[in-house]
């Protein structure tokens, strides 16, 4: 009696462990799963023409977010200039608000709404005077509420060959802070159209601030576009192995301004990834990002190890 007693209780010990060992296990699985699944998130770039029409802009930004928000997409990037292109100079001062105006405010109940982060590149926003804007990078998280925002720093001061001349700093304060914010998507890095140039930001967003997204919504002209743009883009996301999501402007805004146009996803190996179909329509094209690709090519590529500049450099004599 003793001894079935015994064999009963190692049995059922025995059958407990097992149940425990399966649940672990099962338990585990999951979380490696959902670790696995939390790497990769679907993003979508916009293609717009905005004019001066505010209310025009923001039903054609509302209708995008909409649709992109049905097809799972967690980050939506809008263009330079989305919710307004004036026609005429001082257009923009005009109807410049601060970032809890209206016009903001309108935006981020539709990140709410929508359940979406929006990437809402080049708002203009009031300046420190009557005279001057600030052209403002906005990131809304899908509750709504702005989780950072970033000021142009390199204005637009440019006589266009075969165009017309630009000098954005005659209307816009330029920024000075470098600005890089978690999400649900990786670390991102926000930056606005004609800092595109000027590789040592990104540089600084990648090794000192840790992005693993650059985020460029731009404006780009037809005549630089057709010259520079995808090359310059590739080259950011080559040298810094981040993703970058560039959301453009594309087409005539009016009778003096036209923009290039061709929004594009790229891979931190330099690969496009996502465009439209056509490079002047209205939409959105999306792709998946990969935190886990970033790691294999940084791992593949090691340049973080390679840098020697930030720590020798120095200034030569002259």
């Amino acid at each position: 009696m003793a001894l079935t007693l015994v064999i009963s209780n190692a049995l059922a010990i025995a059958t407990v462990r097992s149940r425990l060992s399966f649940h672990l296990r099962r338990s585990f699985s999951s979380i490696a799963n959902n670790a696995a699944t939390s790497q990769m998130a679907k993003v979508g770039v916009v293609q717009m023409t905005s004019t001066n029409d505010l209310e025009a802009n923001f039903q054609t930004c509302s209708r995008l977010v909409k649709e992109a928000a049905a097809e799972g997409v967690k980050l939506l990037c809008f263009p330079e200039n989305f919710s307004f292109i004036g026609a005429r100079m001082g257009e923009s001062i005009e109807i410049a608000e601060p970032l809890d105006g209206p016009t903001m405010q309108r935006y981020c109940s539709l990140a709410r709404e929508a359940n979406i982060w929006l990437s809402l590149g080049g708002f203009q926003e009031k300046g420190p005077d009557g005279a001057h804007i600030c052209n403002t990078h906005v990131l809304l998280d899908n509750y709504g509420k702005i989780r950072n925002s970033y000021r142009k720093i390199h204005l637009f001061d440019v006589d266009v060959p075969g165009n017309m001349v630009y000098k954005e700093s005659s209307f816009t304060t330029p920024g000075d802070t470098v600005v890089a914010e978690d999400s649900p998507i990786g670390r991102l890095g926000l930056t606005v159209c004609y800092d595109l140039r000027f590789p040592e930001l990104y540089q600084m967003l990648r090794f000192h601030y840790r992005a693993q997204v650059l985020l460029v919504p731009s404006a780009f002209t037809k005549v630089t576009g057709e010259a520079h743009w995808e090359i310059l883009l590739r080259a950011r996301a080559i040298e810094t192995q981040c993703y970058v999501i560039a959301a453009t402007q594309a087409g005539k805004h009016n009778e003096k301004r036209e923009s290039y146009g061709d929004s594009i996803i790229i891979d931190p190996w330099g690969t496009v990834i996502a465009r439209l179909p056509d490079r002047l329509c209205t939409g959105f094209a999306v792709a998946e990002i990969d935190l886990s690709k970033i790691d294999t090519v940084r791992t593949k590529m090691p340049i973080s190890m390679h840098r020697v500049l930030d720590s020798c450099w120095k200034s030569s004599s002259l």
